[in-house]
C-alpha cells in the first residue's frame, strides 16, 4: 500500500484528500506546515507527497525545492495541490521539481490518476 504525505494548513483539505485517498487504499500521512512537512518527509519516505502552496511560514513552492534538492528526498514525488490556478504558477511549481500541477478542487478521478501514473499504482 502506497504512502502519501499530505502537506496542507487547511484540516478541511486535509479531510477531504484523506477520504479520497484510504477509499483508494492509500496509506495517509499528514503535516499542517512546510516545515513539518519536510521533518516528516525525511523520516517517513512516504512514496509521493501532496504540497499545498499557500501556507504560513515556508509555501510549498520553497518547500517542494528543500526537498527535491535534498539528496536523503530528491527521489520522493510531489504533487502540487493548489488553489493556484495560473500559469505561471504551474510552471514555477514544475521547476522547483514536482512532477504535477492539480488546481483544486480536484476531483477524485483525476487526483487518484495522477497519483497512481507517478507511483505506478
Amino acid at each position: 500500500m502506497a504512502r502519501i504525505l499530505i502537506i496542507d494548513d487547511s484540516p478541511t483539505e486535509v479531510h477531504v484528500f484523506k477520504t479520497i485517498l484510504e477509499k483508494n487504499s492509500f496509506e495517509v500521512l499528514s503535516a499542517d506546515n512546510a516545515e513539518d512537512g519536510i521533518a516528516m518527509t525525511k523520516k517517513e519516505k512516504p512514496d509521493l507527497v501532496l504540497m499545498d502552496v499557500v501556507m504560513p511560514g515556508m509555501n510549498g513552492f520553497q518547500a517542494t525545492r528543500a526537498l527535491t534538492k535534498d539528496p536523503e528526498t530528491s527521489s520522493i514525488p510531489i504533487i502540487i495541490v493548489t488553489t493556484k490556478d495560473q500559469e505561471t504558477d504551474r510552471v514555477w511549481g514544475l521547476r522547483q521539481g514536482a512532477k504535477d500541477y492539480i488546481s483544486k478542487p480536484v476531483s477524485e478521478d483525476d487526483l487518484v490518476s495522477k497519483i497512481k501514473t507517478i507511483i505506478g499504482g
